[in-house]
Order: structure tokens, then sequence, then C-alpha cells
């Protein structure tokens, strides 16, 4: 490429980064569906406030690549939690893989954080929920799965498919409860990521080892 080229093809990715920089907060302080892409091109600082559009066909593929690029880095975070589990995993480490990434990457964007209040927009909203559960099914959530029906052999497919739905909601909806109060400098308890999620972590072990009430007779539910 030529010098000039190089030089536009940054450029481009400076702008790009920027739109989502500035969607993600708009979109986490405001909701998603109250943002309109040129109140994020004049927040962007670009002259242009039609620029959104040249780089995302609709909201819907905006909202997508913000999940994408969230969910690809708390994958690194889950590999690399993978490597330290020992021989015998069991639920808690399990449900720690699923928890502690997430909140790693709150606590590392931090003190100023905006996803985990994004996340919970996305998935209050029938339109953009199903951008979030197809972008969540990853390789590193499957395993997670996976070593859970293993650790709980006594579960059936369905108490398993409600405990998972479960945990998404808790994660989400807390970490966003957390991150807003950050935002708006009240105090929390506990004082840390890393305590909140391990106390997140506690809950989430609880529910997944209580035992399933049997159905009543005559109970089609």
């Amino acid at each position: 490429m030529t010098p000039q080229a190089v030089a536009a093809q940054a450029r481009r990715d400076a702008t790009r980064k920027a739109i989502l920089a500035t969607a993600v907060r708009l979109f986490a302080e405001q909701g998603v569906l109250a943002v309109s892409n040129r109140q994020i091109g004049s927040a962007a600082g670009r002259g242009n406030t039609s620029v959104v559009g040249y780089y995302f066909d609709s909201k819907a593929d905006l909202v997508r690549e913000l999940v994408r690029g969230f969910n690809a880095r708390v994958e690194q975070n889950r590999e690399q939690r993978f490597l330290r589990m020992g021989r015998s995993p069991d639920v808690r480490d399990w449900i720690g893989c699923l928890v502690h990434p997430y909140a790693e990457l709150l606590n590392a964007d931090g003190p100023n954080t905006w996803f985990a209040r994004f996340m919970a927009q996305v998935v209050a909203d029938p339109g953009l929920r199903r951008i979030a559960v197809e972008e969540a099914g990853s390789d590193s959530v499957a395993r997670i799965s996976a070593g859970l029906r293993e650790c709980l052999p006594g579960l059936t497919e369905h108490a398993v498919r409600d405990r998972s739905r479960i945990s998404t909601h808790v994660i989400v909806q807390m970490c966003a409860e957390r991150e807003r109060a950050l935002a708006e400098g009240t105090p929390v308890t506990p004082p840390t990521w890393e305590e909140a999620a391990t106390s997140l972590v506690d809950v989430l072990v609880g529910m997944w080892t209580a035992e399933v009430t049997p159905a009543e007779d005559g109970d089609d539910s």
C-alpha cells in the first residue's frame, strides 16, 4: 500500500473505533432505540453526522459489532482461565469461567464503563435479544455448558436450559446495576469487581446445585 492508502485506512479505522466507543456510551446512557445514527456521528466528533451509515448498514449491525467485539475479548479471558483449571473441575470452576472473564473486562476498561448497561438494554429488547443470543453461541460457552452437565448429571435438559438462561440474566443485570452505580458515584458493595464476581459465582453455584422440584401429576408445564 502507498503511504496515502495507509493513512486513509488509518483514518477509517479511527473513525470506526470512535463510532463504536460513542455508540456503546450513548446506548448505555439513553437506550439503544432512543439514540439515532446522527446523534452518534455528532457525539463522535465527526463533521459528517451521516458517517455511521457508511460503516454500518443498520443499527442492528452496529449492535452486533459491539456485542461481537466484547464477546471476543471475553473469549480470550476464558481460554486463559480454562488453562488454569485442574484436571477435575467442579461446578464452581465452570461457573467461575462464566462470570469472572466478563467482570474482569469491565474492571480492566474502568473506571468508567458502559458495556454492561448496554447489554442490559439489548437483552431487554425483543428485536435485539436475538443478536445477543446468536453471538453468545461460542466455543467457550458450549464447553462450560458441557462441563456443568458432566458435574450435574441429575439435571434434566429442561433444567439446564432454564438455569443457563437465568445465569445469563443474573450476570448481565447485576453487572449493569453495579456499573450504573459506579457511573453515578454511588458506593457499591462489594468494593471490587473481583469480589462482586465471586459473590455472583456463589449465588449461581447455589442455583445450579439446587434440587429440581418434581412436577406434580397432571402438570404439563
